[in-house]
């Protein structure tokens, strides 16, 4: 037989890339402009982003915020929910709002003939929304029905435990996101109005539109839209975020269900903000632990061992230090295993230099996926929205590839050092505590605690793959 290749095809150089340059503007009453000139692209996107997120609402009202984002397009003085949905069809356009850890944002994607009439919209909903109470309660119950399902189902349940378990009870990140049971049963059309008042100050806040912006005169347009908006009189700029640990040392977690077939892994801790000195060491050093497929956690676990589908670990960096966790779903029987597993390889990366093809293997990635992260405006936006929401400087986009070039094995290794925690993590697991209880507390990780778990079970393969956590950069805090 001929043709066949005899070598196996590597790798090319990554091709050079630069992030596209913007610009910035600001209107008379403080609101932050920036746009992005992005030739060829006739979809715009526009997104207006609140420094207002999940980490700034009080405890008692968790899960407000998400839900007030949701109910900014269920009305307005102007227009009610179903003639919302008609103008925005009708420009062709579409119109989302959603809330993260550490900002709203209120966005449309249009054609751009048609961004003024869209930013007409888009100024409709941020400045003049009514919280209709007939569509608070649909978003209430239906937030209400997917806290159940998030109970039931062993990977989210897992994801929920983990945090209350690493964050001490006043840190919002003790809690979901979405809020609670307890909390959202209490949201009403005043609670969302307010919780979304606290962001509303044009001052610090920031427009940005990218797309094809020919012959468009977005400052003009934007200052004739949003250039009367005013700050409400409760809005207040975000304060520091309690972060706290309640890990001091390692222990064991165990939410049991009788007859699961498979166990939900978390081990981990209280990780880093996205303010950091090491922020590219720590992205090298993620991509080789666990963000890649290629990454220690899963070549061990799944491709040597056979225990999983995927394993994976991660940090999520917020304006607070989110978490870092490795996480994997595992048939019961190989639940201690895994954990051994798990253990070896944070410490390893701790202790032992890294090997040089693995360094060049994550940094290649790192590298050669970044112009691919921003082949649509949409995703421009959201770059520079990281970089609103963070207050990171302007070059940060452009200097992302050499800064992660320039990484170095030492560099990784004391990223390691300095962020591990393993003898100081939470291991969480959801699973039969019946057929691994006496495995886990000969293995010693640690005092064990097991709680039964009364709600509904559902289960399926062990899909821990399925929402990765990725490299260190992933995690926006948006």
């Amino acid at each position: 037989m001929t043709g066949i290749v005899a070598t196996r095809p590597v790798p090319g150089m990554p091709r050079p890339y630069e992030f596209p340059p913007f610009q910035r503007d600001r209107l008379s009453n403080g609101l932050r402009l920036i746009t992005v000139h992005l030739p060829g692209r006739p979809l715009v996107t526009a997104s207006l982003i609140l420094l207002n997120g999940v980490a700034d609402e009080p405890p008692d009202e968790a899960g407000a915020t998400v839900l007030a984002a949701r109910a900014l397009s269920e009305g307005t003085e102007r227009y009610d929910a179903i003639a919302l949905v008609e103008a925005t069809e009708r420009l062709g356009a579409t119109l989302h709002a959603e809330a993260g850890w550490d900002a709203s944002s209120a966005s449309v994607d249009v054609p751009a003939a048609r961004l003024a009439p869209a930013l007409e919209l888009l100024a409709e909903i941020v400045a003049r929304p009514t919280f209709p109470e007939a569509e608070v309660e649909r978003l209430r119950d239906e937030r209400l029905n997917d806290i159940l399902q998030a109970r039931a189902d062993p990977r989210r349940r897992a994801d929920e435990a983990f945090v209350e378990t690493i964050y001490a009870k006043d840190s919002p990140y003790h809690r979901p996101s979405g809020g609670t049971k307890e909390t959202v049963a209490r949201l009403d059309g005043q609670r969302l109005r307010a919780a979304y008042s606290r962001g509303v100050n044009p001052a610090a806040a920031t427009l940005i539109v990218a797309g094809d912006l020919s012959g468009l005169d977005v400052p003009e347009i934007a200052g004739r839209l949003f250039g009367s908006w005013a700050a409400d009189p409760s809005a207040r700029l975000p304060g520091p975020v309690v972060d706290r640990t309640e890990v001091g040392s390692r222990f064991v977690r165990v939410i049991h269900r009788p007859g699961a077939v498979q166990t939900e892994i978390r081990i981990g801790h209280r990780g880093a903000p996205r303010q950091i000195p090491d922020f590219y060491p720590l992205a090298v050093m993620g991509a080789i632990l666990g963000g890649l497929f290629n990454s220690r956690l899963n070549m061990k676990l799944r491709e040597e061992k056979g225990y999983t589908y995927g394993a994976n670990a991660g940090y999520d960096l917020r304006r607070g230090a989110g978490p870092f966790s490795a996480r994997a779903a595992v048939n019961t029987e190989a639940t201690v295993p895994a954990i051994v597993d798990f253990l070896g390889e944070l410490n390893r990366i701790r202790e032992a230099p890294v090997d040089d093809d693995e360094l060049r293997s994550a940094r290649d990635f790192l590298v050669g996926v970044f112009p691919l992260r921003f082949e649509t405006p949409g995703a421009v936006v959201g770059a520079l929205a990281n970089i609103v929401v963070h207050d990171l400087p302007d070059d940060e986009l452009t200097r992302y590839r050499p800064a992660v070039e320039a990484v170095t094995g030492p560099d990784v290794e004391q990223a390691a050092r300095s962020r591990l925690e393993p003898d100081r993590s939470a291991i969480v697991l959801v699973g039969d505590a019946d057929a691994f209880g006496r495995d886990l507390e000969a293995a010693g990780f640690g005092p064990v605690t097991i709680e039964r778990d009364d709600e509904p079970i559902a289960e399926g393969p062990a899909d821990g793959v399925a929402e990765e956590m990725g490299p260190a950069e992933v995690g926006d805090g948006r």
